[in-house]
């Protein structure tokens, strides 16, 4: 396994998970929720950089791996599953909306397990309306976590929308993926029956 500082920065991004989580376990008599809900918005955008910063790093410094590939979206998915289940709770969230965005994310981690099994991983290669999607959820669940107007705007407005554009965006991609996929997966079955 290699180790270098954008694989480093993935692994803090996974670390900071059950630090996000567990501020929101804290008895509201030893941190204002006001409080809370900065801390934890900062956290998450701090993540959610780190996931960009690496990326660019491996690429920029030729340091990308199949590991650091590997590891990169599982720590995303991680956190985006932890961050939605923190707004679940506080109810800031719809369930359904939750729901879709963790199940595409499921999906279509399935889906590119099979494909690489079959050797056919470029089909569903990371796509601009996935990148779309990935920047509407890491915009709406800072606002949803924040939830307090940030000069005259309202975070929990803006993030409602984000996070239902993002939930519009989840189906789109998650079928945009499966139509790709599916003369593959065809092929596949056919030669096997």
């Amino acid at each position: 396994m290699p180790f270098n500082l954008p694989i480093a920065l993935t692994w803090l991004r996974i670390a900071m998970i059950p630090l996000i989580v567990g501020l929101y376990y804290i008895p509201a008599d030893w941190i204002s929720v006001p409080m809370r809900d900065m801390v934890g918005s900062l956290a998450f955008i701090i993540a959610a950089l780190t996931d960009w910063f690496d990326g660019w790093l491996a690429r920029r410094w030729n340091q990308t791996s199949s590991f650091g590939a590997f590891l990169d979206p599982v720590a995303d998915k991680l956190m985006v599953c932890a961050a939605l289940l923190i707004l679940l709770d506080l109810n800031r969230v719809d369930s359904f909306i939750a729901l879709v965005i963790i199940g595409r994310e499921i999906t279509i981690s399935a889906l590119r397990e099979w494909m690489a099994k079959i050797g056919a991983s470029g089909s569903v290669a990371v796509h601009r309306l996935g990148k779309f999607k990935t920047a509407a959820q890491m915009i709406a669940i800072p606002c949803l976590l924040y939830w307090q107007p940030i000069y005259g705007i309202s975070t929990e407005i803006v993030g409602q929308v984000l996070i239902v554009i993002a939930a519009i965006l989840t189906v789109w991609s998650m079928c945009y993926y499966l139509r790709r996929a599916w003369p593959e997966i065809r092929d596949k079955t056919d030669r096997r029956s």
